[in-house]
This record gives C-alpha cells, structure tokens and sequence, in this order.
C-alpha cells in the first residue's frame, strides 16, 4: 500500500503539480481515505522528502554510475552523463515532466532539494571534474565546465520534456529517449562543423 501511496502521489504531483495538490486528492485517486496518506507519511512535506529519496534520487543514479565507469576520459564522462539521462528517463518517464514543472519553473517545490541535495552528485561532480580535466589540458579552454552541464542537459532531459509539442512542431515520430541520446552523442561528437567567427 505504502509503495502504491507513493506511486499515485507521484503521479498526481507530475500531473498537477505539488503546491496545488492537496493530500485529500492523492487519497481519491489512489482509493483510500485522507487517514491512510497520514498514517504512512504523517504530512504532506513528509511525502514530498520520502518521493526524493526513494523515487527522485534513485531514478538519477544511472547518470552517476555511467559517469563513475568512465574512470579518467573526460569524453566518456560526457558520453556517460548522456546515456545516463536517456536511461533514467527511459525508466521513470515522469522525469522530465517533474523536473520541468518543479525544479525550473519559478516556486518549484524541489528547486532548493535540488540545490542542495541532487546537484552535488551529479552536475556539480561533473563540473569539477571537467574544470580539473581542463586544467590539465584535457578539455578545452573555451569551454565553461558548468555551461557545458547546462548544455548537455539541454540535448537530455529538455528534448524528452517538449517531445510532444517538437514531434507536432516538425511533423515527426515521437522521438524516444535512445533516439536523442543517439542525436545528443552524434551531435557532441561531430559538432555542427561550421565556421561562427568571433563567438564574442
């Protein structure tokens, strides 16, 4: 009951968000009395800190054990926080809809969990280990190691967020999570080879 609880709040605060969804409509559409949220998880913020750490957190630590079997290739640490988006998205389809609505927009309830508990483990490691691989002439000077996390969630999470609006936009296919993994690793990998001048 407790995990079919967590599910159903999951996916009610994925689809209505979590400062709107009141504990009563977790109950309703998960079949069970308001009593019976209170019992397992005692308040509302309680549900929320039990969801980042048994469903939240979990979900991210592909990105964190592929970047981990890249041992000291700054492009296999790349390669590997690429595969490891698409595969917790693959997994956890509500990902990028969560992070969207709770983490970017503006008074997200998980922004500051976010912050100060997830970053640290994943872009933050990634960052400072671009920064220092870039010290020693691994990883190029030009590049900003926190933009390039930036970036590279910007070929991730964000194309699996919007793949409903851009499949209408350009007139294709749903794409899937390996087929922007795919795209994300082919696009790193030969860039767009174009001249852009003085990037200033």
């Amino acid at each position: 009951m407790r995990e079919t609880l967590l599910d159903t709040a999951l996916g009610t605060f994925v689809a209505q968000g979590i400062a709107a969804t009141p504990l009563r409509r977790i109950a309703q559409r998960a079949g069970v009395t308001p009593a019976m949220l209170h019992y397992y998880f005692g308040s509302k913020k309680r549900l929320v800190e039990v969801l980042v750490g048994e469903r939240l957190q979990p979900a991210l630590e592909p990105v964190r054990a592929r970047m981990q079997q890249a041992g000291e290739d700054p492009a296999g640490w790349i390669a590997g926080f690429v595969r490891g988006v698409g595969e917790a998205v693959d997994a956890h389809p509500w990902l990028p809809a969560l992070w969207v609505r709770e983490v970017l927009s503006e008074g997200g309830a998980l922004r500051e969990v976010v912050v100060d508990r997830l970053a640290p483990r994943v872009p933050v490691l990634l960052a400072r280990q671009l920064s220092s691989a870039r010290a020693q002439g691994r990883f190029p000077d030009d590049l900003d190691p926190g933009l390039t996390v930036v970036s590279l969630l910007g070929l991730t999470l964000f194309p699996a967020a919007g793949a409903p609006i851009w499949s209408k936009v350009f007139g294709m296919d749903m794409p899937g999570t390996g087929r922007i993994t795919q795209h994300a690793l082919a696009l790193l990998e030969h860039g767009l080879q174009m001249d852009f001048g003085d990037a200033s």
